[in-house]
């Protein structure tokens, strides 16, 4: 089959809650042309250091755990304060089953599966609440498609989709206190976005560019996040291996911009994010199985009195088929 390397990524919703991680995640840089596929994939973001005290945000803070927390769902007496203690840190894990089905050459559905295990330690006390998060169904139109010629090839896809409230945002410690809406498993929101997706290759170099552009419900306590928009940048490389393997390296360029939490309608002044981030990545592909990696790191943080964006880390296995039949 001929093909040239092209990715999905998918610019979705923007709540701290869990779906940092979301917005812009890099699923690989796969060849295959219009081929259905299934995925595992794990996110790891971190939040660390006050920037306005001048504090250094770490990527692996001290007692963070970036695949499993050491409880799946654990409180230490926890009190959500930000004073100035530089071992607070806010870490996101999510453990994902992605699937990818072609309705017809041009149109695909996604639907995203996650398990989120999120931690906020703070002043000497930690907790973590896991749990189903939040699955987002969404399509995608691939409006061109020049990919059979020799030399240039692209593709532009627009598309959009909603995510569910399927997760728990109600959780309570033993006083019935309800949980930092951070920690939640869930939002209780449904959240629906819409992105545009360009790729274009010469060769073996390659550039994706994507944006994307999201609104939320409010939930049953009348909470939701502001209006946001992300973008996202790919350079990559296809290495001139043997037919059986594939090696793309790549630089990754990430923005994510939110005024943050409402309540009522009304912005509360919590957790807005202005954040720019570059890293490296490398896509794997032997046959029809891949493997995916990639670690972003701030470049520009814009400063609040919460713990500063430290960076983020994907790593994925997938498989994709030989699909020859469309239902359309």
């Amino acid at each position: 089959m001929k093909s040239f390397p092209v990715f999905l990524v998918l610019l979705l919703g923007f709540y701290r809650v869990h779906a940092c991680d979301i917005c812009g995640c890099f699923m690989g840089i796969t060849p295959y042309d219009n081929q259905s596929s299934v995925a595992l994939m794990h996110r790891y973001r971190a939040f660390n250091g006050y920037q306005q005290l001048g504090q250094q945000p770490r990527f692996f803070p001290t007692g963070a755990r970036p695949f499993f927390p050491r409880h799946l769902n654990h409180d230490d007496n926890y009190r959500h304060a930000h004073n100035g203690d530089p071992h607070d840190y806010e870490v996101f894990r999510v453990v994902e089953l992605r699937a990818k089905y072609f309705l017809a050459k041009k149109l695909e559905i996604n639907i995203f599966v996650p398990y989120a295990m999120n931690t906020s330690y703070a002043n000497g006390r930690e907790l973590t609440q896991s749990g189903l998060g939040d699955v987002t169904v969404f399509a995608g139109y691939h409006l061109l498609r020049n990919i059979e010629t020799a030399g240039v090839q692209s593709r532009l896809i627009v598309g959009g989709g909603a995510k569910l409230p399927t997760g728990d945002f109600r959780r309570r410690n033993v006083n019935g206190r309800r949980y930092p809406t951070l920690t939640q498993p869930g939002t209780g929101t449904t959240d629906g976005f819409v992105y545009l997706n360009y790729i274009g290759s010469y060769r073996n170099v390659g550039l994706s560019l994507n944006t994307s552009y999201r609104q939320a419900t409010r939930n049953a306590f009348q909470e939701s996040t502001a209006p946001s928009t992300s973008s996202f940048v790919n350079l990559f490389y296809r290495l001139p291996l043997q037919a059986d393997w594939q090696v793309y390296p790549s630089a990754q360029f990430f923005y994510e911009r939110t005024k943050g939490e409402t309540l009522e309608g009304r912005l509360t002044g919590e957790h807005a994010m202005n954040n720019a981030l570059l890293g490296p990545g490398l896509d794997v592909y032997y046959k029809n199985v891949s493997l995916n990696a990639s670690a972003q790191f701030p470049v520009y943080t814009a400063a609040t009195d919460h713990p500063a964006s430290a960076g983020r880390l994907v790593l994925a296995v997938g498989y994709s088929f030989k699909q020859t039949k469309y239902l359309f």
